[in-house]
């Protein structure tokens, strides 16, 4: 699947800072120790609707990942999926009488637009679900030659199953209690009341074919992939197992994490799947979790369609930390667009107060966990100053830009 076109990334003066990151699976920050290239795998869009704020959040965090990262030196293999044959497809493709192939490619396209607009760097390999379903049925017939999988007791429909109690580490990664994680499989796409199954939290890995729905010929029967083997098997044969970062949205710490990570430690019999699980908070409005199921979206697409500036959507999101649940205002925005004039009109100016500093907080914040809220009163601070002709350092505003380009991704 094709990716989205980058923008060049300014190298910066100074000494970069090692990332820490929080862990999901340790509940701890603690440091990221990749090689000379990291590897990331974020998990990406079912392509049913366009780009909404929860999207736009989630991939932001971990474009600032990729960025700080790079500012350490470091080469980055960054893989995405995209999910382009499941349930919630299937479904609205059926409800407004589309094509299911169609409707992922539009959206995909859109979601691309989106990404660019956003200045988010892009993956180096962005993966459909579809072309690498031959890798995923590869995968799933290990696990059953293993007995880490099982066909449903179902003579129409013998699907296979992921016993979770496989690798003998099930729950490590998201840390939930049995009725947590009841409730999550539940709502989260899963099927506990599936007859046939050995146990209420297994989870599909292959669907056998039923009428009217899209499926592949395989040594498995005809059929199509579960969500979570997907993820399996894209990040495992592009990453490895033990890879740097497998990232996400908080509502991904189960069961989309935990069995991803399950399904490929069972197939190498390594562990971990990941070395850092990484999640991100959700974006709400009027109260509630932003989600296509409650229909309360405010769309990447649309605010810039009523040309708000995708500078102004970072630093929106970025007024408050990556891990926390937070909510989407006008207020919020109104204040961005202000504090996006107003580094712009110091940045612009002939000289200002020595940037040094500026940039060693910056890189100082971002480094820990990724403090977004103190990076941005940084360059607050620098602005401030600036403004006030406080300095005569002719090359600051320069390198504030740059750092700004390089570090927070907004161009000014």
């Amino acid at each position: 699947m094709q990716t989205w076109s980058s923008v060049a990334v300014p190298r910066l003066p100074g000494t970069p800072r090692p990332l820490r990151l929080h862990d999901t699976a340790t509940g701890q920050v603690r440091p990221t120790a990749p090689g000379p290239t990291a590897r990331m795998y974020v998990c990406g869009i079912t392509p049913y609707d366009a780009t909404h704020l929860g999207h736009a959040a989630t991939y932001l965090a971990f474009d600032l990942v990729n960025r700080v990262w790079r500012d350490n030196g470091h080469e980055v293999h960054y893989v995405q999926n995209v999910t382009d044959i499941d349930e919630p497809l299937l479904e609205r493709a059926h409800r407004d009488s589309d094509d299911w192939v169609v409707l992922g490619m539009r959206e995909t396209a859109l979601f691309r637009e989106d990404m660019v607009a956003l200045r988010v760097l892009p993956p180096r390999e962005f993966v459909g679900a579809v072309e690498a379903i031959p890798e995923i049925i590869e995968v799933i017939g290990k696990l059953l030659a293993d007995g880490s999988a099982y066909r449903a007791d179902d003579p129409e429909f013998p699907d296979v199953y992921f016993s979770r109690d496989a690798t003998g580490r099930f729950g490590y990664e998201s840390n939930y209690d049995a009725e947590t994680m009841a409730r999550f499989f539940a709502e989260r796409g899963g099927d506990p009341d599936r007859p046939g199954k050995r146990h209420p939290l297994d989870a599909l890995l292959w669907r056998m074919a039923r009428e009217g729905e899209p499926s592949w010929e395989s040594d498995l029967g005809a059929g199509r992939p579960g969500w979570h083997i997907e993820c399996s098997a894209i990040a495992a044969n592009r990453l490895g197992i033990g890879f740097d970062l497998q990232g996400g949205g908080s509502d991904l710490i189960f069961p989309h994490h935990e069995y991803s990570a399950a399904h490929a430690e069972a197939v190498a019999g390594e562990h971990p799947f990941a070395r850092h699980y990484v999640h991100a908070g959700m974006i709400g409005l009027d109260g509630e979790k932003m989600s296509k199921s409650r229909g309360n979206l405010v769309f990447v697409s649309r605010l810039r369609a009523d040309d708000v500036d995708p500078g102004a959507i970072r630093l929106a999101l970025f007024a408050g930390h990556y891990r926390e649940n937070r909510a989407w205002t006008e207020a919020l925005l109104a204040e961005a667009q202000e504090r996006l004039a107003r580094w712009r009109e110091a940045a612009a100016l002939p000289a200002g107060p020595d940037a040094g500093d500026t940039v060693a907080r910056l890189r100082d914040h971002l480094s820990d966990d990724l403090d977004t809220p103190k990076a941005l009163a940084a360059v607050d601070s620098w602005a401030t100053a600036a403004l006030r002709r406080d300095g005569t350092e002719a090359d600051a505003p320069g390198v504030i830009r740059a750092a700004v380009d390089a570090l927070l991704g907004i161009e000014l």
